[in-house]
């Protein structure tokens, strides 16, 4: 009987982010410098996932909000891009590489979610094929690097769920939302624009393309700052925005509003937005802002 670990590699390492350690971390330390520390602890962010390249700035305006001090359960939550799913699912895999340290999965969590029956197993094809999970795992080792032995992830890729699976996935989620030492980490970029994406959506009274693209963008992003899962289910019926990680977002949404039926608020805002990315933070009021989000 073997005990071997099993590990996902870091398989986007050396094309979507440096795979030297040293290289990489002076990046990470490097923008999250420019980022100003104004709403923490966070309890859930949202962060782009594309290649550092493009994003790892806007990034660091979110991860520079978590609290490593109380952080202990990090779930990140990223949409499929690769493989078409209906519900959601977990990885068959003990421990994430990065180029930093190595990040484990906190298999209790694992267990009691793969109880539910609501959820799948992918395999490690699959994982590591996928990059919505793995580009938010260095940015959350260098986040978490003076507590690294203290705290776990639990991963969970999202499928393309209807309503009522956003709905029951918040639900189901909202027990672990609920505890501060849980770290929410949504896996998203914006607008995808042009053929390729078959969608062309231009509001021409906003000016050129980019202009309408960033109306559109930061009009959702309004609306996920109201923390109302209707109103952005019906924002992606009107205007059809490739957001892809719209249905993370909406079980985040779903969670929240799952809590606020306890009595427990939260608040959200997007603190930077560049290129059809946005990076946004959940917090528990009070907390003393405002935050003057950057129009990039």
């Amino acid at each position: 009987m073997s005990n071997r670990v099993v590990c996902r590699e870091a398989s986007h390492a050396g094309s979507w982010y440096s795979a030297s350690g040293s290289q990489l971390n002076a990046q990470l330390e490097g923008w999250l410098s420019q980022a100003q520390s104004t709403i923490r602890p966070a309890r859930a962010i949202i962060a782009p996932h594309a290649g550092y390249t493009y994003c790892g700035a806007c990034a660091a305006h979110a991860y520079k909000q978590v609290d490593p001090s109380i952080t202990r359960r990090v779930f990140i939550l990223g949409p499929s891009h690769h493989v078409p799913l209906s519900r959601c699912a977990l990885s068959t895999a003990e421990i994430y590489r990065t180029p930093l340290y190595d990040l484990r999965i906190d298999q209790k969590v694992y267990a009691d979610l793969w109880k539910t029956g609501l959820f799948e197993r992918m395999t490690m094809q699959t994982d590591e094929d996928e990059h919505s999970i793995e580009m938010h795992l260095p940015y959350t080792a260098k986040a978490m690097e003076s507590h690294k032995d203290e705290f776990s992830i639990v991963p969970v890729l999202v499928g393309a769920l209807s309503e009522s699976k956003e709905q029951e996935y918040g639900k189901l989620l909202s027990k672990y939302l609920a505890d501060p030492s849980n770290l929410f980490i949504i896996s998203s970029d914006f607008c995808h624009w042009g053929q390729r994406f078959r969608y062309t959506y231009y509001d021409e009274s906003q000016g050129e393309i980019y202009r309408s693209i960033e109306h559109l963008d930061k009009m959702g992003m309004g609306i996920i700052e109201q923390l109302d899962p209707m109103s952005f289910t019906n924002y992606l019926k009107k205007y059809r925005n490739t957001i892809c990680g719209r249905h993370p977002i909406g079980v985040l949404l779903n969670a929240v509003a799952e809590l606020r039926k306890t009595g427990l608020e939260m608040n959200f805002t997007f603190l930077n937005y560049a290129q059809s990315t946005g990076s946004g933070v959940l917090f528990s009021p009070p907390h003393l802002i405002p935050v003057e989000r950057d129009k990039g």
